[in-house]
Parts: structure tokens; sequence; C-alpha cells
């Protein structure tokens, strides 16, 4: 090595000497040269015995880089001057990269851990000199950069009642909360929903305790956020448009004596005017104000918050009521000086309070109950007729409405709530119950309280709701139960020494409440808003409550005390078929707005559960009734529940990885996540008339429903051949193509989109509910058991047999239309949602008949058509994306677009073409489909409810043997396994 750097030292000076005989060019030509002339002296010798030249420059101490070539030659000779150029370059870009910070920390996290100290995060002179004046440049950039200072810095400030009501108004403007919102949100799962935040289920477990609350004691549920429109006129004129949107084939209508006198309330479905049975608008209820001897009579119709707009367009339609009577301001927008005070505390970013505001905790703003979701706060709540004077009212959330479920209901309502005491003077100091002096000076409305408050006392002798009679309305005044809670929890229970079989418990079982007693305050809304504005606060109770001499001892509020006016309204629980009867009664209590947690500890306090909405969902499916809007697919509010569900179960689908979710194509299930209710009642009709047992409804006779040689029952004619079942089923595989069953629609591509489907959904069916046909059906799905149980049945109800004579002009009535059903599976089984209904086949029958273990045949598997697609859809892909990077300064190539939305719409284990006919698709045919299955704790099995065709439930019914009537075949999506149910129709 020494005399390697003596040879290069004479190198670089003779160099030097040269500098102005060689250019700079030629030395640079040189430098980079490969080939350029060296010393006379052989490499080799520089290398130790048994190395390669290749293996010097990898080593650790070698002196060549890493990279650098082992044969490029050593120059002759350099310019100083330009070689220190270059290297003066290099040290000051390495110099920059030192100093240069290359992570988000500070200067005093930028010295060593021994060096740091705490306060130089905010004291610059506890730094090193050196950092000092870094890190005051730091210092001043951070004040442009820092985040406007939040108003509430502390939990404190932050839970301070000025600033927890602005920050619940601002987190109320997309979904409004109910007055019990906040009770909730610390115990319940919320969901938003319909403009509103509601409570879905408890965080505990409790679906057990729920059932046994309903079923032995009492469950608790708000449904404030039902909506309330009032109807105000004459009633001849209010009679007369409102029948226009009802129809007594379906029961009840707004012109029943016992509804118009205002003793009961009434149960309806609404249609728009002159529409029946189509264009469906969704139940509700009605409850009439009882007469007063005035012209104009008061309607209430409650309905669910998503069935609101079409409703309230279609009674503004109908009654002409187009100009508003008012417009609707919030409070709010008037501001007094005190309130502006408040603002500008609030506003104040990060500063204290001022010393200065003599009204301290006191000067906060009320907080103000306005409007409900589903509406705009500043546009009209009140239309009126011009022609007629009919004003219809938005009252929603004004009126207040709780649930109570069970059979232990009325002993809660008896021991929350006390019957107000007369009151003959006036507090000259406040407005307080100055409406209830003013009652109580007059004789016969003091008569009417003592009547009220004595049949409320008569609701603890009996031993359930449901011996009331159905929708039995009881109005009263009460006063505030806050004074009566208890000092612990307790659980209600009925006074027995009470449950004496004397005459007025008899007469109220037998006549129930008297037309007079049904008269509430409640419908005044000058009294409503007296009641609300003057409520004692709770601190103010408390307040009183601390200043009692016997701590914990009846508080007496005295003429002070709050007289609040409600509504009961009897729930007859379970009405419909002939088990459980009366299962699920109780009581609705309508109250003032702002009164809501004034009522609902209290009742908290009886031991009651409270549920949510899957709790109200499980109570209409044990009483095996519809839920709105889960079970009416034939309104618009259905429609669009069954949109946001199949759009919810797709995303979930496709969250799985392919080889860990089900092959739907496999299973033979066209339509796993939505009900294709059109298409499936369109495909009974096609069937019929095929098979020529279908008479179309223009035939004006009945007669002529056995053409072309073929009666209803005629085993030649059926369109599809059912396959007998075989042990092997499992085995087997079904082999479907692509043309096979499909029907051809233009400009059908892909899953067919739901928009398309709406009109389907909405315009190809209808939903049987006429009671006089749907009793008729109903017995006939009962079967001969004993002694001719189903014979005796008929007769009893007054029905005819099942003859081509009776069931083929409901055929032609109603050639598309669906029946609501409920379904028990006879042994082991749980129905899940969009679970098939199918007819059995002779052979599945038979051998039911013979095994009673039989639990149900088998689906053949079937061939999925769509895999290979898929399968090169995968290959194009991955074949475009390798073009990509392999042409990457290519421009790419435009896909054909056709070929592009095909193939966006393939999805392994879903159908992807038109749907074919849903019917005839499987190995038995398709009769409905199920919308809610679970395991019932009520009878103990699994139990379904759903809807099926009713043609397809007719020929069935007419094919089947005596003593097997009503048998189905239920089938999970994901399954191949039928098994038996039995199907009643409950009216």
């Amino acid at each position: 090595m020494p005399s390697l750097l003596a040879r290069v030292a004479p190198v670089a000076a003779a160099g030097c000497r040269k500098s102005h005989v060689r250019s700079e060019q030629q030395y640079q030509q040189q430098k980079f040269s490969n080939q350029s002339p060296g010393p006379s002296y052989k490499k080799e010798q520089y290398f130790p015995k048994g190395q390669n030249r290749g293996e010097r420059g990898r080593g650790r101490g070698g002196w060549q880089g890493g990279r650098q070539s082992v044969s490029e030659e050593m120059p002759k000779y350099i310019t100083v001057s330009t070689f220190a150029q270059a290297r003066a370059a290099e040290m000051n870009a390495m110099l920059k990269a030192v100093a240069q910070k290359s992570s988000n920390s500070l200067v005093f996290q930028t010295l060593p851990r021994h060096m740091r100290r705490r306060a130089m995060s905010h004291n610059i002179k506890r730094l090193p000199r050196r950092l000092q004046e870094i890190a005051r440049k730091e210092a001043e950039k951070a004040v442009h950069q820092k985040k406007e200072q939040s108003k509430t810095k502390c939990r404190k400030a932050r839970r301070r009642h000025i600033n927890l009501v602005a920050e619940f108004n601002r987190r109320q403007r997309k979904n409004i909360w109910l007055e019990t919102h906040i009770w909730h949100a610390k115990r319940f799962h919320m969901v938003k929903k319909w403009g509103y935040c509601l409570g879905n289920s408890p965080t505990e477990k409790s679906y057990r305790a729920c059932y046994r609350a309903m079923t032995k004691h009492c469950l608790l549920q708000d449904l404030s956020y039902y909506c309330c429109l009032e109807l105000t006129g004459k009633e001849n004129a209010l009679l007369k448009q409102l029948a226009r949107i009802c129809s007594i084939d379906t029961g009840l209508t707004f012109e029943e004596a016992c509804c118009l006198s205002g003793r009961f309330e009434g149960y309806l479905n609404l249609y728009r005017a002159d529409r029946y049975p189509e264009d469906m608008l969704g139940p509700v209820t009605f409850i009439w104000k009882p007469r007063d001897g005035s012209e104009n009579r008061q309607l209430w119709i409650w309905m669910h918050p998503a069935l609101k707009q079409d409703i309230l367009r279609e009674l503004k339609a109908i009654f002409q009521c187009s100009e508003p009577e008012e417009i609707y301001v919030p409070e709010p927008v008037t501001i007094s000086i005190q309130e502006e005070k408040q603002i500008d505390v609030v506003l104040s970013l990060g500063k204290k309070r001022k010393k200065e505001d003599k009204e301290g905790e006191k000067a906060v703003p009320v907080k103000k109950i306005i409007g409900d979701g589903t509406r705009d706060p500043f546009q009209s709540y009140s239309w009126i007729s011009q022609a007629t004077g009919i004003v219809i009212s938005d009252r929603t959330m004004e009126i207040l409405r709780y649930r109570l479920i069970g059979p232990l209901s009325h002993s809660v309502l008896t021991e929350t709530l006390k019957a107000a005491s007369l009151q003959t003077e006036m507090d000259s100091e406040t407005e307080l119950n100055n409406w209830w002096v003013e009652n109580c000076k007059d004789s016969e409305k003091v008569s009417l309280h003592q009547r009220q408050s004595a049949i409320f006392e008569l609701l603890e002798g009996i031993s359930s709701p449901s011996e009331m009679p159905p929708g039995t309305i009881l109005g009263l005044t009460v006063g505030d139960p806050r004074v009566n809670l208890p000092k612990k929890k307790t659980k209600a229970v009925p006074d027995f020494e009470k449950y004496q079989d004397n005459d007025k418990v008899r007469q109220l079982y037998l006549e129930g409440v008297p037309v007079d007693c049904a008269h509430s305050f409640i419908w005044d809304q000058d009294i409503c808003k007296n009641v609300t504005e003057n409520k004692i606060s709770e601190q103010d109770l408390n307040h009183m409550r601390a200043q009692l001499l016997v701590p914990g001892s009846h508080l007496d509020l005295g003429p002070s005390e709050s007289k609040i006016p409600i509504l009961l309204v009897q729930q007859p629980g379970k009405m419909a078929g002939e088990d459980l009867p009366g299962w699920g009664s109780g009581w609705d209590i309508y109250l003032p707005k702002g009164w809501g947690m004034a009522f609902w500890i209290p009742f908290i306090y009886r031991g009651v559960r409270v549920g949510g909405l899957q709790e109200a969902l499980k109570h209409s499916e044990y009483q095996r009734t519809p839920h709105i809007p889960n079970d009416f697919p034939d309104c618009q509010a259905g429609v669009q529940f069954a949109k946001e569900l199949e759009m919810s179960l797709l995303e979930k689908f496709k969250r799985r990885p392919p080889a860990k979710r089900a092959n739907y194509v496999k299973l033979g299930t066209l339509s796993p996540f939505v009900c294709p209710w059109g298409q499936l009642a369109k495909n009974w009709e096609e069937r019929m008339k095929a098979s020529g047992e279908f008479v179309h409804p223009s035939s004006p006779h009945p007669e002529h429903c056995a053409t072309k040689g073929h009666s209803f029952c005629d085993p030649k004619a059926e369109v599809v051949k059912e396959a007998s079942p075989a042990t092997d089923e499992g085995e087997e595989t079904m082999e479907i193509t692509s043309s096979e069953g499909v029907r051809k629609t233009e400009n059908v591509t892909g899953i067919q989109e739901f928009g398309e489907r709406d009109e389907t959904m909405t315009s190809d069916f209808v939903v049987l509910r006429s009671e006089k046909l749907l009793m008729q059906v109903s017995a006939w799905c009962y079967p001969t058991a004993g002694k001719d149980r189903r014979v005796r049945l008929v007769s009893r109800l007054g029905q005819k047999e099942m003859t081509e004579d009776v069931f083929l002009p409901i055929l032609m009535s109603y050639p598309r239309a669906l029946v609501w059903v409920s379904l028990s599976l006879l042994k082991k089984g749980n129905p899940e949602l969009h679970a098939m209904i199918c007819i059995p086949t002779e052979d599945d029958l038979l051998h039911l008949s013979k095994d009673r273990l039989f639990c149900g045949p088998q689906e053949p598997k079937h061939r999925d058509i769509f895999k290979y697609k898929v399968q090169k859809l995968k290959e194009e892909k991955k074949k475009k994306k390798d073009n990509t990077k392999a042409l990457e300064s290519d421009p790419p190539s435009v896909p054909d677009k056709g070929t592009t939305e095909e193939h966006e719409e393939l999805i392994l284990g879903l159908w992807s073409d038109a749907l074919p006919d849903v019917t005839s698709h499987c190995s038995r045919t398709l009769l409905g489909y199920v919308t809610r299955g679970d395991f019932s704790l009520a009878v103990g099995c699994g139990e379904a409810l759903g809807f099926v065709s009713l043609s397809g439930l007719l020929y069935m019914l007419h094919n089947q043997p005596a003593d097997k009537k009503g048998l189905v075949l239920l089938r999970t999506p994901a399954s191949l396994q039928y098994r038996f149910a039995r199907l009643k129709i409950e009216v």
C-alpha cells in the first residue's frame, strides 16, 4: 500500500503541472473512460495469493467501492481546482442533509435523554444557547399553526348546564331526540331512523327478561316518535272525505259508531283516494274527541313516522288544504336581552365567566321543545281548507306516548299515578293551575273527574288489561307523579283485596268506560301549553325535599302541585287465532310535552322493564301481526325498508371472502336478500293461465273458468313436473342452463336494480286484506283431524266448502294477491329471514305419514352457471394489470362499456341475470317468502311470518289430501334442507 501511494503522488503533481496543456474536456473524457492509460505495472501483484479480483472490492478492508469496477485504472493526473470544487458541492449537500430536521420533533426533543428537562417545552432559556434561537423560531411558527381554542376546555366547563344545552341542541340538527334520549343513551344501543335517534335494544342481556316482562309483569316503551295529525272540522265533511281513503271491506272505518263517539280507539289501513285495494298508504290508529256540543269535531290519526309524509300529502289533497293557516316560527327566534347575554357567554371562546353577571348559575337558556325530526321547523305545521274550513294540524312531539305491555301494567299505572285533588283557590302570583281552578268551579266537571277517578281505581281489581273491551279510552287528570316516588325500586303487584267479584268490576268488563269518562283536557292545546310551561323543575323539587323536617317523608306541594291531563288507551293484545288470547295487552299513555322524564322515572321505580325497537318487533312477532314498515310490501315505506335491507345484506355478503360465504346459485336461492313479490304473483298468474286453470279478471262470468277441457285440479295441466324425493338427493345435481326458464327482457343486464323492482313491488300485486275472504281462506287451511274438526269449524264460522264455484271467483277478483300467513314448524328447525315457503309433493306427504321422524326432503344441488364468467373476469383483470405494468408509457386502451357494466354485476354466489320463473326454479314449487322468523319462546318451537301467493295457496289446498291441508315446506336461503311447517291464516 505505501508503494501505491508513492506512485499516485507524482502522478497527481505531474497532472497539476500540465493543467494548461490538456483541456478540461479531455480530462473529463479520460476520467470516465474504462480504457484510460495507466502506469506500466501489473494489477495482479496487489492481490493476495488465492484471491480473485472481484473479491477485493467486497472485502472489509478493500480500498475500492462496492460497485466500482476493478478493471478501472487510476488516472495519470487530475486538475486540483476542478477536483476540489466538485468535492465542495458534495460536502455542502452532506452538511445540509445533516442540519435539516427529518422528523416532526421539536428542538428540545432532539437532545440526548440525559440532557432533556420538562421545563424546556415552555421555557426556551432552559435549552442550550446554541439551540435557543431555533426553538424561538419554532415557537413563533407554532402560533400560526395552533388551532382555535374550543369554547369548553375542561370537563368541568363542558358539564356546565349552559354548555350542555348548546351541545345537545347542536347534536339534534339532523336527528331529533326524544325526552328520554339521555336515559336511553346510557343503557341502550342507539340507532338513527326516520329522523329520530332511538333506542334499538338494551346493552345488557335482557332478551328473555323482556319476554318474561311482557308475559308476567310489565314492559315499558317510549312511542313518542310516532306522528300525530289532528283534523278539525264538521263531522259530516270529515267523514265524507275520509271514506275515500279506507274501505269497510278491511274492517273498521272512521264512521264506526263505537269509535265515532270517542269511547274506543280504532285501527284501519289507509289507501289513496278511491284506489282500494291498490296504492296502500299504511296502517293507522285514530281517536275521536267525545262530543262536547259544538259543531266541530277533533280527530287524532296516529301513524308511524315512515308513513307520515305520504298520508299527510293525501289528506291535504282530499281536503284541499293547500294554504297554511300560520307559519311555524321556533320560539328561540325571539331572544330577550337576558338570553343575548347568555349567548355571549357561550360564544366567548376560552374566556371565564364575568363577575359582573349577577345571575350566576341561573343565567342559562331553557331547553326549548321544538317540532320533530320529520319536518322543517321553519315550515308550516297547520293547513286550512278554504272550501270546507277543515284544519289539518301536525301535533307530532306535542303529545308524548308511552306504552305499557303486560298483565300487570294496570297495577303499575294505579301505583304511579294518583288522581288530581280538587283546587278552588288560585295563586295570585303565578298562573299555575289556573285552568284547573276554573274547571273545579263547575260542578259537572267536578262530578266527571270523580267518576273518572273511581273507574281508574277499579283498574287495580282487574287481573289483566285484556279483560277490558278492546281500545277502551279513559281520560284523567293526575297530580305530579314525582312526589309519589318510593324510596327504592319496588315491583308493582296487584292488590288481592280489591279482586272482588262486585257489580262495578263486572259492569266495567261488559260495558267498558262510559262515553263522558273518555273526555280529557289534553285535547285543549292552550291547557297543554300551560301545563308544559308551568312545570316545577327538578332543582326546585329537590330543594323542597331537602327542607323537609323528616328526610324521606312524603312531599306535599299543596296548591302548587301541577295537574297534568292524560289519556289512557287500552291495547287488546293478541286477538286473532286460537292460542294465547290477549297476550301482549296493555295501556298507552298520552301526555303533554315536557313531562316525559317526570312520568318515565316513576314507572322505572315500579319495576318495569324497558324495551326498544327490537322488543317492539318481537312483541308484534309473538302476536303474529304485521310490523311497520317491515311487513307492508305494498306501500312505499315497505319498499324503502326492503331496499335498505337489501343494500345492508349485500354489503355484508361482499365483505366476506368467497370461500367463507354461501354460494346461493348452487343452493337454488335466486333472491337471498330481497323478496321479489311482484314476480312471484306474476309467475303464479302465468302458471294458471298456461294450465287453463285460471280466468282473467276481464271475464264477466265465472262459469267460463273451466275452458279448454281442464279443471283447476287437473294434474296433467301442471306447468312444472315436480321431482320425487329420494334418499340421496343431496348428492344429485340439478343441471340449470341460463336459457331455461329465463324470461328475456329488454335492457336487463346483471342483477336487477332495485329502482326497477319498485314498480313490480307496488303495482304488480296487492295484499289481500278483505276480512270476509280471509276468514273463508283461513277455514280452508285447517285439516281434518279426529271427528271432522275442519267441517265443524267451517259450519260454525258460516263458511262454505272449498269447491270450484267458490274459489274461482276469488281468483278472478285477485289474480295477483298476496296473503299474510303464520307458520309453525312441526319438528326442529329455525326459520330465517327470506326463507322460502314451498309446496310439498305427494311423495313428501306420503313419506311423512309413514315415518313420523321424517324432517323433510333435500333440494338437489344446482350448477353455478356464472362461475366461469367470474373466473374469466378475474383473468381479464389480472391480464390487464400485468399489461399496465409492462406498458406504463403507453396510453391505456378504452374497454368495451357493455362488457364492463356486465362484469361489474358479477358476484360469485349470486344470480347475476334477470330472474327466471321463481316458482319452478327448484324441485319444490315456490309459494311465498318469510319476512320474519325465529324460535318462539311463547310456543316453544320455530315460528315464521310471511306472505304467500293467493293463487298458489288455493291451488295447494285444492290438491292436498283432507288430513294434510295446510302443510308446507320451509327452506332457509343458505340450506338445502326442507322442513315441514303448518300454515295458518289468523283473522
